[in-house]
């Protein structure tokens, strides 16, 4: 089969989140199952020049959008066995971030008209396109607007994918004709329009073939009121094109077994190394604690989406107890004080570092024993499979794909893999904190269980692509 991806972001040539790696790593799994996969992403200037040292140039074309005609260069390298285009042009991609400026909705409008526009440049016809999040939702707009008659590009299907509903592309309906070069009938239609704006997400659920997002509870919970954002009546009545399927992981790079970044190695065999990881960060970390005292770890992005709220109103509790905890992450000012306040407070109990770093989280997921991740929503989330990965057991709130990746431990049956919790609730947390240090201190029998299971556990793109293949082949 020919898969033509489509992302504003794709790991490891630029990132700034989980798109970028499910860019990154799903068309390389499709492409070890034997299909003909191609990327196609904004040759940012951010993009490094060892990546641009391995890009051939292959041609220039101009692309027409509303009155513009703009130019656009063409990029192409091969890693993995994917084929990678980069769409060229400096007046939209030489920017300081890859999202944020005051154009991006006719930056990716760009984007999305031009990954179209060059295929016959490139003499190669996909079978499906897979388009992801709102800045490529106009693909199989334009797709069905103004390709899909062109004997070139006859009876391409198109394939939708929300990784999170909450950034949907809304702008004023000005946009639609003098930007897009779409007529306004499909505003006055409904297509293209919601609640008095335009809407690109909404659109693109109505255009494709089908709409996939990244774990199947957060496909159920975004078609209530609570997690749909207002989608969730579009999504009820598109339903039967809708499809739930789990991220992956990356299972070589996050391998405790020859991660670079940890002190010591360790498998699910030979767990030994973990004791040494978890001194060694302590020790990065200025702290202190013996084998009884738990280290509960936290990464990721400081917002009230990753039920930071609940934190705040019992980290002093947790505090109290005989634990460490270590914070990597930025985001919101309320949150980064939070943290340096509590460390101020508790200066022995609590490491903080307000950055993002790669080697520093691998050392965590590896040295800490518990995993705290009480999302108010998580589309999929990543964290919890690379901490179960490295034998850290996750505390998680039951949403999305939290839900899906971890199961209360129940010690009479035997079952589980970390330690949930249900409501919103900052109480119900700190009692499952609790209980989960309580098993780490006082069952160890039970806590080698979990993490063996965890670091045994497949959380490969293998499985994940197979699915996506059968979506592709059911439309």
């Amino acid at each position: 089969m020919k898969i033509m991806f489509v992302s504003s972001e794709v790991a490891p040539f630029i990132k700034t989140g989980g798109l970028g790696d499910v860019a990154g790593a799903l068309p390389e799994a499709l492409a070890a199952a034997g299909h003909d996969v191609r990327v196609f992403c904004p040759f940012y200037s951010a993009i490094g020049q060892n990546w641009r040292d391995q890009m051939t140039h292959l041609k220039n074309a101009y692309v027409q959008l509303g009155w513009r005609n703009q130019y656009c260069g063409i990029f192409c390298c091969e890693k993995g066995g994917v084929t990678y285009y980069f769409i060229d042009n400096e007046y939209y991609f030489a920017r300081t971030q890859l999202y944020g400026e005051y154009d991006d909705a006719e930056r990716f409008a760009y984007f999305s008209k031009a990954v179209l526009e060059i295929l016959p440049d490139l003499d190669w016809k996909p079978d499906v396109i897979h388009c992801n999040d709102w800045q490529t939702a106009l693909v199989p707009v334009y797709y069905n607007l103004m390709f899909a008659g062109r004997p070139d590009y006859a009876n391409i299907k198109t394939v939708f994918t929300i990784h999170n509903i909450a950034f949907q592309g809304r702008y004023g309906r000005d946009v639609l004709e003098y930007v897009f070069g779409i007529d306004d009938a499909h505003f006055r239609s409904g297509f293209m329009e919601m609640d008095g704006d335009v809407n690109l997400m909404k659109a693109a659920i109505l255009a494709s073939g089908a709409v996939t997002t990244v774990s199947p509870s957060y496909a159920e919970e975004i078609q209530t009121p609570y997690y749909g954002h207002g989608l969730d009546s579009i999504l009820r009545n598109n339903s039967y094109k809708l499809h739930g399927i789990l991220n992956g992981i990356d299972m070589t790079a996050f391998d405790p077994a020859t991660d670079p970044a940890l002190a010591k190695h360790y498998t699910p065999s030979r767990m030994a190394g973990k004791k040494e990881d978890k001194a060694d960060l302590l020790s990065l970390c200025g702290l202190e604690g013996d084998e009884n005292t738990p280290v509960i770890g936290m990464i990721g992005r400081l917002t009230d989406q990753k039920g930071l709220d609940l934190v705040e109103a019992v980290l002093d509790d947790i505090l109290q107890d005989d634990v460490r905890l270590i914070v990597l992450g930025k985001g919101d000012w309320r949150y980064e004080q939070m943290f340096l306040d509590a460390k101020r407070r508790h200066p022995d109990k609590i490491s903080v570092s307000i950055l993002f770093s790669g080697e520093l989280a691998n050392k965590i997921y590896a040295g800490s024993d518990l995993f705290l991740m009480p999302s108010k929503t998580e589309p999929c989330g990543l964290a919890q499979m690379i901490a179960l990965r490295y034998g850290t057991i996750p505390i998680v709130r039951e949403t999305g794909g939290l839900k899906d990746t971890v199961t209360a431990f129940v010690d009479y049956l035997g079952t589980g893999n970390g330690f949930t919790f249900f409501s919103y609730n900052a109480h119900d947390m700190l009692h499952v904190v609790r209980e989960a240090c309580e098993v780490y201190r006082y069952n160890p029998k039970a806590w080698k269980k979990l993490m063996k299971g965890g670091m045994e556990t497949d959380f490969s793109w293998t499985k994940s692509a197979e699915k996506y293949v059968e979506v592709y082949q059911a439309i």
